[in-house]
């Protein structure tokens, strides 16, 4: 439970954010080299593995395995226009992100909009819904239906979350404004004008590599990344010392530095996923862009400390599925079990 006083969790707030302030203004130089040193790789590979397989040389699929990683980071490029910090140009950054969004199957103005949501309610459980991953309470678990339990279980399997989740989102779910149905003509405008421009873009690349290889070299791909990026989000919130409140108590810098981890990859890995374990770090100021994330932990190495996880931590996290009130920790089905027989 959160015992900060309002007076010092504001003050806490507001530090922390005059600290973080500096951070905030992009080098366009820079921005614009991350640009060019993600995309020209992607293309590369992916035209090093469509030319592999239209000549017979299966061995040059292996090269899809960097290039969904490269499309992660493109992912993650589009994720800080979304924040405004990529660029600093409210206009660049919008429609590089819209051009981005093309080769991540995600419609730009949809995704920034339940984005943000997600920042402006993460770890309120009150406010849970949109731009997160379902999580109930124990509670609430145990006042389903059998049918219900079922759902949420299935929802909640590896193979569901990490698998079968990812194709649905990216690939379905994302051709409409889900959740934002009646929010005006933006969202539709984003999606729909998303779903023209990726459908030319799959039947020009159908035509010039022609369906097979489409099939076996891009929608993996695609699949490979989306997967990667549903684990980042989920390793960023989901981990067992997480922190959960009802709105009377949620504070937002509290939620920023405890509710979000602090992800402590390997080196290559930070650089394909754009930084973004520094997860709470970005949550507590947005307008940083990911590739100065570190230069925060490089001066304030205090926040190394908090929310940390380790790769081999992660791995720990997918068991967990319910937030037990009672102990403020996310627990399994099993420990939620054990709780209530003990």
């Amino acid at each position: 439970m959160n015992t900060v006083s309002p007076e010092a969790a504001a003050d806490s707030r507001r530090a922390w954010l005059k600290i973080l302030a500096r951070y905030k203004k992009p080098d366009r130089r820079r921005s614009a080299v991350e640009l060019a040193i993600t995309l020209i790789p992607f293309a590369t590979l992916w035209a090093l593995s469509s030319a592999a397989y239209a000549y017979g040389h299966w061995w040059g699929l292996v090269l899809i395995l960097p290039a969904a990683g490269f499309l992660v980071r493109i992912f993650m490029i589009q994720h800080d226009c979304g924040h405004g910090s990529f660029f600093a140009n409210r206009a660049a950054d919008d429609w590089i992100g819209r051009a981005l969004g093309i080769l991540t199957l995600t419609p730009y103005d949809c995704w920034r909009r339940a984005h943000a949501t997600h920042h402006a309610t993460a770890g309120n459980l009150d406010a849970r819904g949109m731009g997160d991953i379902r999580t109930l309470t124990v509670a609430e678990y145990r006042r389903l239906s059998w049918r219900g339990r079922l759902a949420y279980r299935l929802y909640r399997h590896p193979l569901v979350m990490f698998g079968l989740g990812p194709i649905w989102l990216f690939i379905f779910s994302q051709r409409l404004p889900v959740g934002m149905m009646r929010g005006g003509f933006t969202p539709w405008m984003s999606s729909m004008s998303t779903n023209v421009a990726i459908a030319l873009a799959a039947a020009a690349l159908i035509w010039l590599i022609g369906p097979g290889a489409f099939l076996i070299v891009h929608l993996p791909i695609v699949i490979l990344a989306g997967s990667a990026g549903v684990w980042l989000f989920y390793v960023q919130h989901q981990f067992e010392e997480t922190e959960w409140a009802n709105d009377t108590e949620w504070e937002f810098q509290r939620a920023a530095l405890h509710g979000s981890s602090y992800y402590d990859l390997p080196p290559v890995l930070n650089w394909f996923t754009g930084n973004i374990g520094v997860h709470h770090v970005h949550h507590l100021s947005a307008k940083v862009p990911g590739y100065r994330l570190p230069e925060v932990l490089r001066d304030y190495p205090e926040l190394r400390g908090i929310g940390r996880v380790t790769l081999l931590d992660s791995l720990r996290c997918v068991k967990l599925a319910l937030w037990d009130e009672s102990r403020g920790k996310l627990v399994s089905f099993r420990e939620a079990r054990m709780a209530l027989q003990g």
